[in-house]
Formats: structure tokens, sequence, C-alpha cells
């Protein structure tokens, strides 16, 4: 039976829901793990996450598509970048095999908080990583959990998409040998300033440069970079500090092979920006946010798409990835995995 929810008023947040995943690491392995009711997490005061923030997370969705099958979306991929992920930080990476499994069993016992199709709406999945085993010295625990639960989130834009207005940041996003390419959740607590100073100021988000000469354009705190030129080329940043969206892989996959348009994953220029069409943040959360102005310090740069819509082809990216997603569009081999029994 479907969970009691006011789908079309629901916000993105957290909702409690019955189950959610549970596997500990001790004695060098990973046991069997399973689902719970339990949603606390108890741990020693002096656990590594606590003490030295040794945390990797990913983020996913599940959907009800137009014939009413519960899909993911390419979650070999999320499971492939908490391997890289943890392994940066000195974590015992899930194998990816059970990550899907953990996936699988969470949804489907879920499956009555995944909303109707139509509805907008989504089940937003949250696996994490964190070291519990109390830790002292600076160094890694010797104990993990790896936990995953399910949230049902409203659409992104509740009122309709509006493209947003981001600032060129001063504040630095990731050292270009730093942990820039992995989803931990220290990149993301050093963005919160950053953030909360930008919406103090009236902007929406930050645009972060590379921090070593200040001249091109990385991401923003959780989100990647999509341009789109004048002559509809698709342009994507490129640097080993950015971290590689999903999102993003698919949206340039759909440009090329969908749309038949030229993809270019490149160094982007400050300087550049000027000369593009159009402009979009790429996440598992919105897909696509369009972006109509960047501010670089008081000078002001408008794209053509302006701030009423998203433009021609950023529209046609987001249309044709949620098609697919929502089992409207031919998905590519291998990006939808059907969850049932």
């Amino acid at each position: 039976m479907a969970a009691d929810i006011d789908w079309a008023s629901l916000g993105f947040g957290y909702v409690k829901t019955p189950y959610r995943y549970v596997s500990n690491f001790k004695d060098g392995k990973w046991d069997e793990g399973g689902l719970t009711e339990d949603d606390k997490v108890v741990i020693t005061e002096c656990a590594g996450v606590l003490q030295y923030a040794q945390q990797v997370f990913e983020g996913l969705k599940a959907y009800t598509t137009v014939d009413g099958r519960i899909v993911t979306f390419r979650p070999d991929l999320n499971a492939e970048r908490m391997v890289t992920s943890a392994k940066r930080l000195e974590i015992p990476p899930f194998p990816a095999e059970r990550f899907l499994e953990a996936v699988d069993e969470v949804v489907w016992a879920n499956r009555d908080y995944v909303p109707p199709y139509g509805s907008g709406a989504s089940l937003y999945l949250r696996p994490y990583l964190f070291g519990s085993s109390a830790v002292i010295g600076v160094k890694p625990a010797n104990e993990f959990q790896f936990r995953l639960f399910a949230t049902p989130v409203g659409p992104y834009f509740k009122g309709g998409v509006k493209p947003i207005t981001i600032r060129v940041s001063d504040f630095d996003r990731a050292a270009p040998r730093g942990t820039g390419h992995i989803k931990a959740g220290l990149n993301y607590a050093m963005s919160l300033h950053a953030i909360v100073d930008a919406h103090n100021c009236g902007f929406d988000e930050n645009m972060y440069l590379d921090p070593a000469s200040r001249t091109f354009v990385e991401e923003t705190g959780g989100a990647n970079f999509l341009f789109v030129t004048k002559d509809k080329r698709v342009v994507t940043p490129l640097s080993d500090s950015i971290l590689p969206s999903i999102t993003r892989r698919s949206l340039c996959y759909v440009a090329e092979k969908y749309l038949g348009l030229k993809v270019e994953n490149r160094p982007v220029r400050l300087d550049e920006l000027q000369d593009f069409a159009e402009c979009g943040l790429c996440g598992t959360a919105a897909v696509i946010s369009p972006v109509g102005k960047i501010n670089d310090h008081g000078k002001e740069i408008a794209f053509p798409s302006g701030m009423e819509k998203m433009g021609e082809v950023t529209q046609q990216l987001y249309d044709t990835l949620t098609g697919i997603q929502l089992g409207k569009i031919k998905a590519p081999d291998g990006w939808i995995r059907e969850i049932k029994k």
C-alpha cells in the first residue's frame, strides 16, 4: 500500500522511511549486513568520523517509470565512485556488488514510499561509509560502518524551473592534489560558509575557480558545470579536482548519442564565459539547474538564454535524460536497474 503522503506538496528534505541497510567492518572484513528498522547510529564519542571526518557518501534516486516499474539510474557508477572515494580516505571499500544489493533491498523494502509516476517526486537514496572505532591519534579508524537510507523527496524546483544567479567565489573549493575528485563530507563542510555567504549577498550559488591560477572554472559546491556554445556545442570543465558527476557524464552521452551534438570536456577559462549561450549545473537533485547570470566581482555575465526559462539545448538535454530515467525514452544498455523481489 502506498504511503500516506501528499506527493504534490513534498519538499526536498528528510522523511523517515521504515527500513535502512547496515553493515559493519571489523577484524578486516565486512559482515553480512542487512535491513533494520532502527534509524539511530550509535558510536563511540571518539569515533574516527567525529574526530577526523573519515567519511564518504553517495546520492542517487529510485523512480516509478511510465509503465509502473521501480528503477534506479546507473547505480553501478555510484558504487564505483564510492570505492574510489573510500580508498582516498583509507576506508575499506564496501564491495560494489554488495552496494547494488543494498540499494535493491532498501528500495524494495520501502517501495510504498517510491512516489508515483507523474508526481515529479522520487525516492532519494543516501549510502554512506564512516569510521566508527575510537581514534585519538591522527590515523585511520580500524572499524567502519556502511549505511544506506531512503527518503522520498519532491521535485527540486517546486514552482517550476527558473534560472539562477551565481557568483564567482573568493573561496577555494579544493586543492589541486587534494580531495575534490571524491565524494566526501569534508568537501561539503568547507563549502557551507561560502554558500551561506553567497545567499547573504543575494546569490544562489558559488562558482569555484582553480585554486592555482584562479583562471579556470571548476564546479559549484555540489554540482558540475555544463555550458552550451552559440553553435550548440556542449562544453564541460576538465580538472583533476572536480567530482566526476554521474549526471554530467550521462548528459554528455545524451548530447552526443541522442541529440547529435558535439561534446567537449576541456579546461574552461573564466574569460570565455561571455562567449557561451547557455549554462547549467548538473547533479542528482535537479538534473540540470539553469544559470541565467554569473557575477564576477561586479561584472555581470548574462547568458542569451535569459532568466525566464532553460535554454533550448539545456531543455533538450533535461527532457531526454529525465525521459530515459522515467522509461519514456529507451535507455542505453545498463543504465536502468529495475527493482523487484
